[in-house]
Formats: C-alpha cells, sequence, structure tokens
C-alpha cells in the first residue's frame, strides 16, 4: 500500500521558487495497478522520486506499507527501498558491458546468496519468455526487451511495490503491450505497481487512474 499526504517538492530556478509537486495526496491499495498520467513535465518523475526516497520533499509524508519514508535517514531510507521498493527508471538503464544475466544480479555480487540470486533471475527470465537471452549483452536486446529485463530486476529482492517511470516509452505497440500485460501480472500476484505515463492507449492495464498538470493532482 502507498499513501501520499500533502506532499510538496519546491525547487528555485532563475531565483523563482517553484513547486514540481504542490500539496499532492492519494493512495494505491495493496496490490493495486495504478497510474499516474500527464505530459513532460508535469511532476511525474519528482513524485516517484520522493516515493521511491531518491528525493526528499519539501513537505507532506510517504507511506508504504505503514512505514513513514519522510521519517527515515538517508541510510534507513536506502535499506528500506532496497528491501521493499523496485524502481524501474524511464529509458535504458542497463549496463553495455556486462551480460543481461549480471545486469539483473548486480547487487548480489557481493553477497553470499548471489547463487540463489542467480537462480531466481533465470526463473523470473524464463517466465517472460527470455531466458535464452540471459548471456547476451544489452546491444543485442530491442527496446521492448530490455524494458522487461529491467523490470526483472526490480522484481529480484521480492519487493511490495514496483515504480515504473514511463516504462512504454519508445517501444512499439507490440513491446508496450507486453510490458503492460507484465506488469498487469505482477500486480495480480499480489505486488502494488505504480506506474508513471503520457500514453493514454494503455490505461485498459490498470485499475486506477492519478492525473497531474504542473505539479498538481487533478481529477482524472
Amino acid at each position: 500500500m502507498i499513501i501520499v499526504k500533502n506532499l510538496t517538492k519546491n525547487f528555485v530556478r532563475n531565483t523563482q521558487r517553484f513547486d514540481a509537486v504542490h500539496d499532492v495526496s492519494f493512495h494505491v491499495k495493496e496490490g493495486e495497478f495504478a497510474a499516474v498520467i500527464g505530459h513532460s513535465g508535469s511532476g511525474k518523475t519528482t513524485l516517484f522520486n520522493m516515493i521511491a526516497g531518491l528525493t526528499k520533499p519539501t513537505a507532506g509524508k510517504i507511506l508504504i506499507h505503514g512505514s513513514d519514508l519522510t521519517q527515515m535517514s538517508d541510510k534507513q531510507q536506502a535499506t528500506f527501498r532496497n528491501q521493499n521498493i523496485g524502481y524501474v527508471l524511464q529509458g535504458q538503464s542497463l549496463l553495455n558491458n556486462f551480460t543481461i544475466l549480471d545486469n539483473i544480479c548486480m547487487p548480489a555480487y557481493f553477497s553470499s546468496t548471489i547463487d540463489i540470486f542467480r537462480e531466481r533471475a533465470l526463473q523470473l527470465l524464463n517466465e517472460i519468455g527470455l531466458e535464452e537471452l540471459a548471456k547476451e549483452y544489452p546491444s543485442n536486446l530491442s527496446g521492448g526487451e530490455m524494458r522487461r529485463v529491467s523490470i526483472v530486476r526490480a522484481m529480484m529482492n521480492h519487493p511490495k511495490v514496483i515504480l515504473a517511470d514511463e516504462p512504454t516509452s519508445n517501444l512499439d505497440p507490440e513491446n508496450s503491450h507486453k510490458v503492460m500485460q507484465m506488469l498487469k501480472d505482477i500486480s495480480q500476484k499480489g505486488t502494488t505497481v505504480l506506474l508513471s505515463t503520457h500514453e493514454l492507449e494503455y490505461l485498459d492495464y490498470v485499475d486506477s487512474v492519478f492525473k497531474m498538470s504542473k505539479g498538481n493532482l487533478m481529477d482524472s
């Protein structure tokens, strides 16, 4: 479950203060698949970075399964994020000089549980039909395949919440539908999924929609 209360983030640009996110409140139920829609510059990425604990809000609260991120230290936020949140960043985020399997298992390579991670990575790749690409490099994958691999990487720690920032951007319709169906399947297994998008044609996959405009949450 995600609860956002009166969340605000302001910045200073050319000596002028402005709110990238202004007094935003909403909640997403456990296992729900929700979307935040809005044009570029509406504040979606800033909102997601705050929910992920990567950007500190100016005001407001963020609760994930009852834990208030805004009351945590940076170290506590990092630990909480690693244990509870999977973040699919906008665009291509795989390292080109590592194989797909290595990219997915990167956070665990200095851990004693690396063998367990590799087994889970292969299992997840198999579930989405990409197991044969485990030893390939990102340059040999299509944009849609790389986006689905990024989602697999976000799923590695059994997160309670998946945040996906524009997961279908720059993808053709076929690959966009595959990505959206993958996120839908994840939510149906109990993981809360929150995505941002400006592509309204894929909203049939989601359970609820929130609309942002100029940092404000609007009636969708």
